[in-house]
């Protein structure tokens, strides 16, 4: 009897590349080079940084921007999402229809204007949004990975349309609440899949830009719920929040049908076997057909990637500890600034420094357009000044602000006593506060904001960059959702102080920028690795551990320590190349 025939195996990535280069695939086009095998290829990439590669200066299509366009309505939705509640929760029809112990709080004296929106319901309406997120960042890295960004976009996009319609035709708490939830669902799964997108299809010298547009377009959500909140201020209090919320189906749809144009990322084919469509799409993107050089590095960090461990335990190895410990702590460090405090309550907390209703929500709309400007500004600066420059100098504007702001209220917001209630701040020291407000948030929107983002979509080499990104998104959500729970509670115990509070973290994290995180300003993704090699800190924490039988490092290759590549020179070299190409 005939043996049953055995199971099929899809061969590796290393295998393709080895049978399509011994059967001459790739190679009878005489101006395209075979495919290299990973040994080949690791070793000539850490011989040196590459001195030339032209298609990393190719021009910038329009469909490149098209694409960048759809996948950063990723951040839309989170940006809507974000600046929505504020609004929402200071109307008074929601407040009865859901909220009612606050409507009957709020009509009691209130003897310290920092309580008069101290509902744990109320935060709990806002911070589940972030729970959801939490709970999808891991399953959308695994879809982002085995299925590719672009699907990871479209699941993202329909996730928080279903949401959006849910939260707007709510009747009851837990229809609210789950609409809620399928929000932070879509959330999680934009915010995993937009910024890996962003870096991969973008040239080197410009991916600095193309993956602010992330932060820029969570700055226009923010900036359009603010308009929206004020907007429906006009109309029937039974249909305006609801108006509000629909809202939120505008950039879900964008996403969502638009994410059925986009093109895959050539990395997330490559690492799923299609290399032929992979090199096709990457040549659309960079407007060239020169994109052999960049082709051969995504498929020798594919291979690499490929013969590791796929699991999330692969980024917690040593060599992935810099990367890990930055994207972590910065993802933290971000929402510690306390940008997302004044964003999610803008209009409660100009209310309870004694701005009315609407002056609340104008003044909350001019933040949300400072934020935005600020935010493209970012686009411009980021690939000029570098990343750390940018941090270091936002932390020290967002301290200076913070520390004018909490000597106003400290000075001048004084409780009630005796049963009288809390004198509001005067206008003039109020205007005060919110031009210090939006110098905060300017500090932020070029900073902080943008740039959190960016540089944890470069830390991470390609094996671990779908692992690293879940665990960024985890931590930020995490901290976005403690933020939101935990906030107006805060401003109720700690008044004034809370805006100290986030000095003192602000403080620490230009001190972690200063010392502990590299510039990574026109380093190809694929090289990214030999910055911690050169890092002061980083270089003795990270192994000598081999990859496709060679080692990684210069000093396990036998070059004496004199020969490595310094940070500073690494820089040099890069830089330069990018002067050549446009002057070839």
């Amino acid at each position: 009897m005939d043996s049953a025939p055995a199971a099929y195996t899809r061969p590796s990535l290393r295998e393709q590349v080895n049978y399509n280069s011994s059967a001459g695939y790739g190679s009878a086009d005489p101006a395209r080079p075979p495919l290299v095998s990973a040994t080949t290829a690791t070793t000539d990439a850490l011989k040196s940084v590459p001195t030339k590669r032209k298609s990393s200066m190719a021009s910038v299509t329009l469909y490149v921007m098209f694409s960048a366009l759809i996948a950063s309505c990723s951040g839309l939705i989170f940006g809507y999402n974000v600046g929505v509640s504020g609004g929402v929760t200071s109307q008074p029809n929601f407040l009865e229809s859901f909220f009612p112990g606050l409507v009957e709080q709020s009509s009691e004296t209130v003897q310290s204007s920092y309580c008069k929106f101290n509902n744990q319901g109320l935060q709990a309406f806002t911070s589940s949004l972030f729970l959801a997120g939490i709970v999808s960042s891991f399953g959308a890295s695994y879809v982002t990975k085995n299925f590719g960004r672009r699907a990871t976009l479209i699941i993202a996009g329909f996730l928080s349309l279903i949401g959006a319609a849910l939260t707007a035709s709510a009747v009851h708490i837990v229809m609210l609440i789950v609409g809620r939830i399928l929000l932070g669902f879509g959330a999680g799964f934009a915010n995993q899949a937009g910024p890996i997108y962003l870096s991969e299809i973008a040239p080197p010298n410009i991916r600095g830009l193309l993956n602010v547009m992330f932060q820029t377009m969570v700055g226009v959500g923010i900036f359009a719920a603010n308009i929206v909140n004020f907007a429906v201020g006009y109309l029937d209090d039974k249909i305006g929040w609801r108006v509000a919320l629909a809202g939120a189906a505008v950039p879900s749809l964008m996403l969502g049908v638009g994410g059925l144009v986009l093109v895959e990322s050539p990395v997330s084919l490559i690492e799923r076997g299609r290399q032929e469509e992979g090199r096709l799409i990457l040549q659309k993107v960079r407007n060239t057909k020169n994109v052999d050089e960049e082709f051969q590095d995504m498929v020798s960090a594919c291979i690499a990637a490929q013969e590791k461990s796929q699991n999330f335990r692969t980024v917690l190895k040593p060599n992935s500890r810099p990367q890990l410990t930055i994207a972590i702590l910065c993802s933290v460090f971000q929402q510690l600034t306390g940008i997302n405090a004044i964003m999610f309550y803008a209009p409660a907390l100009f209310q309870a420094v004694g701005f009315q209703s609407n002056a609340s929500l104008y003044s909350a709309a001019i933040v949300g357009a400072v934020n935005v400007l600020s935010t493209v500004a970012s686009m411009f600066a980021v690939d000029r000044w570098g990343r750390k420059f940018l941090l270091i100098e936002g932390g020290v504007q967002m301290i200076i602000a913070q520390v004018i702001i909490a000597a106003i209220l400290g000075a001048q917001l004084k409780d009630g006593n005796n049963g009288v209630a809390a004198s509001p701040l005067p206008q003039a020291s109020g205007i005060i506060v919110v031009v210090f407000i939006c110098v905060f948030v300017a500090g932020f929107g070029w900073s902080w904001g943008p740039i959190t983002w960016l540089l944890c979509t470069e830390l991470f080499p390609v094996e671990t960059r779908s692992a690293g990104q879940g665990f960024t998104v985890f931590f930020n959500l995490l901290a976005t959702f403690a933020i939101a729970q935990a906030f107006l509670s805060m401003l109720c115990g700690m008044k004034y102080g809370i805006f100290l509070f986030f000095t003192a973290w602000l403080i620490l994290m230009t001190l972690f920028v200063m010392f502990f995180v590299p510039e990574t300003k026109n380093i190809p993704l694929e090289l990214i690795e030999r910055v911690w090699r050169t890092h002061w800190f980083w270089k003795s924490v990270v192994d000598d551990e081999t990859r496709d039988g060679l080692p990684v490092s210069e000093k396990a290759r036998g070059l004496p320590r004199s020969q490595n590549v310094p940070a500073d020179e690494l820089h040099r070299n890069t830089e330069r190349s990018v002067e050549v190409t446009a002057l070839s």
